[in-house]
């Protein structure tokens, strides 16, 4: 059976995977472009980035991309910057632009007046959120679960909220499942249930091309035998993570980072999260937040995307054929 291809606004059709837009400097221009490459989507987590910083992300983008596939953003709404990135953005004419950590009426009224065939896509967590994407105009939702890595805005199982989703938008949009998606078998699964692809994030830390230092990536695999952890960030939502020895000083009140960002529109301020992603992007894992979906312990080696893009397709075409 052929991969029914992904079709968003006027946009040519790609595969039906998009690579989660996981900040600070995980997600940048390199890994969306080789994403991209395959006609697939890749995402530059944005927040964190300065103006200069990002349109020089997406240039890098482009041109990994060769042409292919589509290269969006991903913005936490509950960064100080927000609106800024957005229009950043803009310039910088991405084709997508994806809204997670919260919700704003703001950004959808900033995307549609600016002219730009740039869609939108609004990352949610129950159907409530999903039918008021759709009234504002989203044109496309990503349902995203508690399996998620990073920043979480539900405790509730992706499928359960996926379900619910997929009935209220009933056609109208695109569809996304986010969480807990590593393998075709998971993609073949979301897919039969009503959902036009899947966002992963997780996986494609494992890979060649993304930002994260070399031991960030190394602990995935060396920490495969235990689970992920629930913190609660500065951001107000709780956040899933690689146990570490930080996360455990943080829980117990032990970590007093001076805030030096200024980042977040509303921080308790408990540390700094901003520094904390730093440190552990460049390499000091132990000294920061190592972010990783609920099933990071099964993911046992460290691909090019080009191979785990294509892995994906197989194993689709694979479980597609034997349905």
């Amino acid at each position: 059976m052929e991969i029914k291809l992904l079709k968003i606004k006027n946009f040519e059709p790609v595969l039906p995977i998009i690579q989660g837009g996981m900040a600070i400097r995980i997600s940048t221009g390199n890994l969306a472009g080789a994403v991209a490459a395959e006609n697939a989507i890749g995402l530059i987590a944005a927040s964190g980035m300065e103006h200069d910083e990002l349109i020089r992300e997406v240039k890098i983008a482009r041109e990994k991309s060769g042409g292919k596939g589509l290269v969006g953003v991903n913005i936490m709404i509950a960064a100080t910057e927000c609106l800024d990135l957005v229009r950043t953005s803009l310039e910088a004419a991405v084709d997508l632009i994806f809204v997670g950590a919260g919700f704003s009426k703001e950004v959808f009224k900033i995307v549609k007046e600016s002219g730009k065939n740039t869609a939108i896509v609004p990352i949610v967590s129950s159907a409530k959120a999903a039918k008021l994407s759709l009234k504002l105009g989203a044109d496309m939702v990503v349902v995203e679960g508690t399996e998620a890595g990073g920043h979480l805005g539900t405790d509730r199982p992706m499928r359960e909220i996926l379900k619910e989703v997929i009935e209220e938008i009933n056609g109208e949009i695109p569809v996304i499942a986010a969480g807990g998606v590593l393998y075709g078998k998971d993609i073949c699964e979301v897919m039969k249930m009503g959902a036009s692809g899947v966002q992963m994030a997780t996986r494609f830390v494992m890979s060649d091309e993304c930002n994260a230092d070399r031991k960030f990536k190394e602990m995935y695999i060396e920490y495969g035998n235990r689970e992920t952890v629930k913190f609660l960030s500065p951001v107000g939502y709780p956040g899933r993570a690689v146990p570490n020895a930080y996360i455990d000083r943080v829980e117990g009140g032990e970590i007093k980072d001076k805030c030096k960002h200024l980042c977040l529109k509303s921080c308790s301020r408990r540390f700094c999260i901003i520094e904390s992603l730093i440190r552990s992007q460049q390499g000091d894992v132990e000294n920061g937040i190592v972010f990783a979906g609920a099933r990071f312990n099964e993911i046992k080696d460290i691909l090019p995307v080009k191979t785990i893009i294509r892995n994906l397709v197989s194993e689709i075409k694979n479980c597609s054929e034997a349905a």
